[in-house]
């Protein structure tokens, strides 16, 4: 059973746990009144234009300046000239932006201590099943999709609708089984938010810097991408919260019938066992079962993940060893990517293994039990020093 436990604290902040069957599979914390600027839209007011970086930055109304490059100005490249590897470099950042001038904005990455936020002109609006990308013109649907009849009909449907309509539209996994009405419905309703954006930019540019739409919350975006895909019950311990999900749900569901929401006065962190397991996310060791272990390590650059054979010797020659400690190492790896909702660049440094053959089960098995994971993930093969790249898009603006 996959169940959503909502737990409000004494100190304003919300625990929010996805589990199944009892086991914790994603943890995240919201925090009241502190400030997530990813996803929201503003209209900027650009501020100083740098042609030597090809980029800008642009006064958005927080602490900070944002920062804008030229590439997520330009549409993509190879819908500028049909040629995918040119450089940006052949385009000048100044005929396209003067500083004082307005635009539409949107945040892609959140601020942090060292950076303001980065912005882009490439606005997305999600929908209950699918991404619109106004000012474009493509479909695709999303790789959790596995079903390429599914897919096809999912594309097909999107097509149907969107005939001529200069938009961009991503399929999210939400709409898998989902009948044409529905989709058009969803679709219809996400372009008229993108109508209403347009419009206020162009009655509010007087009063730029200024915010236009504010992203969801963290509990939002979760019974977004949910509520649709077998969630069964909500367990929460405050009525204010209750009120907000049956709102929420009311508003994203057709029939929430299908969803019980429970509201449950003793302490729900006891019951279910939440806090010993939201605490082993502080642990930088990992034990795994057959006595090895793995490390994880956040810098400001990327994320370091190391595999150590620990107290686990086997009884077999080393490369089957080390082939073991590697396969279930992946699968805690795997597990904690989720759970902590690390973000950027993650290099594996697994075992040294020897044979090909034994690297390529190491990678079938982390990607694997990666398919759980609804983050967008690209992994790329074994370095000649024998690591592992990936990268991992963050769910929430966490980081």
């Amino acid at each position: 059973m996959q169940e959503l436990i909502v737990i409000q604290k004494q100190d304003k902040s919300k625990q929010i746990c996805l589990a199944e069957n009892g086991i914790l599979k994603e943890y995240y914390e919201e925090i009241e009144n502190k400030k997530c600027l990813e996803g929201n839209v503003y209209i900027g007011k650009i501020e100083n234009v740098l042609p030597g970086m090809q980029a800008a930055f642009v006064d958005i109304g927080e602490e900070k300046k944002a920062f804008l490059h030229i590439r997520d100005i330009l549409p993509k490249k190879s819908t500028i000239t049909g040629n995918k590897n040119e450089e940006y470099e052949k385009y000048k950042i100044q005929d396209y932006i003067k500083p004082n001038q307005c635009i539409l904005v949107q945040v892609k990455k959140d601020i942090n201590n060292l950076k303001g936020p980065r912005i882009s002109t490439h606005i997305q609006i999600p929908g209950r099943f699918i991404v619109l990308l106004p000012e474009n013109d493509f479909i695709t649907a999303s790789q959790k999709i596995e079903n390429n009849e599914e897919k096809k009909r999912l594309i097909d449907i999107v097509s149907n609708i969107k005939k001529d309509e200069k938009i961009g539209v991503i399929i999210r996994t939400a709409a898998e089984g989902k009948d044409e009405q529905q989709i058009e419905r969803d679709i219809k309703t996400t372009i008229e938010k993108w109508k209403k954006l347009q419009e206020d930019f162009k009655k509010e540019q007087s009063k730029a810097p200024k915010i236009l739409k504010k992203s969801e919350t963290i509990l939002e975006k979760i019974l977004l991408d949910i509520a649709d895909n077998k969630l069964e019950k909500i367990l929460v311990n405050d009525e204010l919260i209750k009120e907000k999900i049956e709102e929420i749900l009311k508003e994203i569901k057709e029939e929430k019938d299908d969803i019980i929401i429970e509201m449950q006065k003793q302490n729900l962190e006891d019951k279910y066992d939440m806090q010993s397991q939201i605490e082993k996310i502080q642990n930088r060791k990992i034990w795994l079962k057959c006595g090895g272990f793995i490390t994880i390590d956040k810098t400001e650059a990327l994320t370091a993940i190391d595999v150590n054979s620990g107290k686990f010797t086997g009884n077999e020659n080393l490369e089957k060893t080390v082939l073991k400690v590697n396969k279930e190492a992946s699968c805690e790896i795997a597990k904690q990517l989720r759970l902590r909702d690390i973000g950027g660049i993650i290099i594996i440094d697994y075992i040294d293994m020897e044979e090909e053959s034994s690297k390529e089960e190491v990678l079938d098995t982390l990607k694997i039990n990666l398919k759980e994971d609804r983050a967008k993930i690209q992994i790329m093969q074994f370095t000649k020093l024998n690591l592992l790249e990936m990268t991992r898009k963050h769910m929430f603006g966490k980081e």
